[in-house]
């Protein structure tokens, strides 16, 4: 499971699995199914493609130019922050409401977000390996599970599991608007239920302080930054200029936890 967590949130996930697969651990060239969520559909895409994972590390430590920044603007988006971090209610009429506020959003054009997104995808083809991207119905509120057989264009879906609300323009499929996997969930790993092992990558810690690095519930484990990872991904998830050091920071993290993972990758 690849969670969101923005651009740097790519380059931790990318880090951390270039690190692992450098001690001998790879759980993405292992897993039966990927499932992406906003910035982990980036990276799952790319993995269950079968890229090297040397190669994805060294793109992260690339300034290619094509990525834009944005800026979080936490006042204006109070409203969308507070529907997104609610936990009661119809969680469908919570993305109703936060779907609403994307559509009225002003932020930069479908067409150019699509193209940034693009950059992110050399192949634009979807893998023989089975991959799931999540993203929201910004209208039903209702979840869409993006898959090869979906006859959805891997660009388009995966844009659409990035279309951070009030951030960036909801994305079109089939005449519907698509909002952002995390939406619903930062990692949806809910969706692996019934499998044997299910092992998250989840770039964000929300509560810095209290969350161990490595979190096992029963069948699970969730991998999360170190205090020097989260140092390294800086105070905006969406900016460009911090990739490179939080791939750093992943790969460097990867030694500490490889032995870890491993030891439950094997069962």
């Amino acid at each position: 499971m690849l969670a969101g967590g923005g651009l740097t949130g790519i380059g931790w996930e990318v880090g951390l699995l270039a690190g692992l697969a450098a001690a001998g651990v790879r759980p993405g060239a292992d897993a039966d199914l990927l499932v992406g969520t906003s910035a982990g559909s980036v990276v799952g895409a790319r993995v269950a493609q079968g890229a090297d994972l040397d190669d994805l590390y060294a793109e992260q430590l690339a300034d290619t130019g094509a990525e834009r920044a944005a800026s979080i603007d936490h006042g204006g988006m109070a409203e969308i922050f507070e529907e997104m971090l609610s936990t009661g209610g119809d969680p469908v009429a919570r993305h109703q409401r936060i779907g609403a506020l994307a559509l009225a959003a002003d932020t930069v054009p479908e067409a150019d977000r699509l193209a940034v997104i693009s950059t992110r995808l050399p192949d634009p083809e979807w893998p023989d390996r089975r991959l799931q991207i999540v993203a929201v119905d910004a209208v039903s509120g209702e979840t869409a599970i993006f898959q090869a057989d979906s006859g959805v264009a891997l660009v388009d879906a995966v844009a659409a599991s990035c279309a951070v609300p009030g951030v960036w323009p909801p994305v079109t499929i089939a005449g519907r608007r698509y909002l952002d996997g995390g939406v619903r969930s930062p990692d949806n790993a809910d969706l692996a239920a019934g499998f044997d092992r299910v092992l998250v990558l989840a770039p964000l810690r929300l509560d810095v302080t209290a969350v161990p690095l490595l979190e096992t519930t029963g069948a699970v484990v969730v991998a999360y930054p170190d205090d020097a990872a989260v140092s390294a991904m800086g105070p905006n998830p969406l900016d460009p200029a911090f990739r490179a050091q939080a791939a750093r920071a992943g790969r460097h993290q990867a030694a500490a936890v490889a032995d870890d993972i491993r030891t439950f990758w094997a069962g």
